[in-house]
């Protein structure tokens, strides 16, 4: 069994705990906090699940100095990327398997900045770590899964990779209110719409594609719209959001191949789905990833999750961390290093059909 650690237990945390507590290879060794609140408390009590026999704590030193052999890395980098890149470097120099969503630039790590992979490399000669980040998107809905469909075309003219959600229902208020600029002002710039913003999240994910098509992007493009609420509306997990502020946003990142977008990932994501009804929408409930391949056939899937409650975004949240936990037993196998999605299978679900351990 593979003692492994969960690090941080918000919207991705409680899913990595029920994942690992899961997986036949994997034991649930330690579960690390910041909120005081939860120091003390049953790994289970905070996943939504049974006791399972393992604390929260908020001693990092501790867990470190125990050697797990891995760690799922699930607090947010979102608006503290500094802070949580030194602590997956301090892991991995622990020898530890690191799995994250957290760091962006690393889902292509080949093409990452030196700033930032310099000292995860470093990192991995001194210690003996590893390190794969990846999610759902960006992640497995637009490197591995546009990739496998793709490869049931016989012509390919356009792979379309898209996320069309309703923000409501991601419980992350000021992600969803700051970065992105839902209730804000028309005249508010969201940092994470910021023209070459997308491209950072976002590119890796093209460059991704075109690794695996074996052809090459001349640049990235951006295109962008916004819409404000005709009415003010009222949200279950948010509260309001005013009429005339900022209800839904559309953009795109596009690889240019050969002088044309070729590889696209965009985005449509509201507050309510009154708000520009006439942009794409998920099959049905709040929210869908979607891979159109644009060709000959022309190819179509949706993927739709759902979990806590039925709950789309914590349904999009699980199943990035079953990419990440279930690549632990295979990077456990494999020699130390940095790795992105091209390197790491996305294998069956072998020793869980029918099983729950808790």
């Amino acid at each position: 069994m593979i003692a492994t650690v969960v690090w941080g237990t918000g919207n991705v945390g409680r899913a990595a705990i029920r994942a690992v507590e899961a997986h036949p290879a994997l034991e649930l060794a330690a579960v690390l906090v910041h909120d005081p609140d939860k120091v003390g408390k049953d790994a289970g009590a905070l996943a939504g699940v049974g006791d399972l026999g393992v604390t929260a704590t908020d001693d990092v030193e501790a867990v470190l100095a125990a050697s797990p052999r891995a760690i799922v890395y699930a607090a947010s980098g979102d608006i503290r990327f500094d802070d949580a890149l030194a602590d997956i470097v301090r892991a991995i120099r622990s020898g530890a398997i690191v799995v994250t969503p957290a760091l962006y630039p690393l889902y292509d790590q080949r093409n990452a900045p030196p700033e930032l992979r310099d000292p995860v490399l470093a990192a991995i000669t001194d210690g003996g770590g590893s390190l794969f980040v990846s999610g759902v998107d960006p992640g497995w809905g637009n490197d591995v899964l546009p990739l496998l469909i793709s490869g049931l075309g016989t012509d390919v003219d356009v792979i379309r990779c898209q996320e069309i959600f309703d923000y409501s229902t991601y419980e992350q208020p000021d992600s969803v209110r700051y970065l992105v600029g839902m209730g804000q002002p028309m005249d508010y710039d969201p940092p994470m719409l910021m023209t070459g913003v997308p491209s950072m999240v976002w590119g890796g994910q093209v460059r991704l594609i075109a690794r695996g098509l074996g052809v090459e992007v001349d640049e990235l493009r951006e295109t962008l719209h916004r819409r404000p609420l005709e009415e003010t509306v009222s949200t279950r997990t948010m509260g309001e959001f005013e009429k005339g502020t900022q209800g839904a946003v559309r953009f795109e990142v596009q690889g240019i191949v050969d002088g044309e977008p070729r590889i696209v990932i965009e985005h449509v994501t509201r507050i309510h789905p009154a708000c520009a009804p006439d942009w794409p929408t998920p099959p049905s409930g709040d929210g869908a990833h979607r891979v159109i391949i644009e060709g000959r056939p022309r190819i179509e899937v949706s993927v739709e999750a759902s979990d806590e409650g039925e709950n789309r975004s914590a349904g999009g949240n699980a199943t990035a961390v079953g990419r990440l936990v279930g690549a632990i037993d295979w990077l456990a196998d494999a020699k130390p290093g940095l790795y992105d999605a091209l390197d790491v299978p996305l294998r069956p679900a072998a020793g869980k059909l029918g099983r729950r351990r808790s």
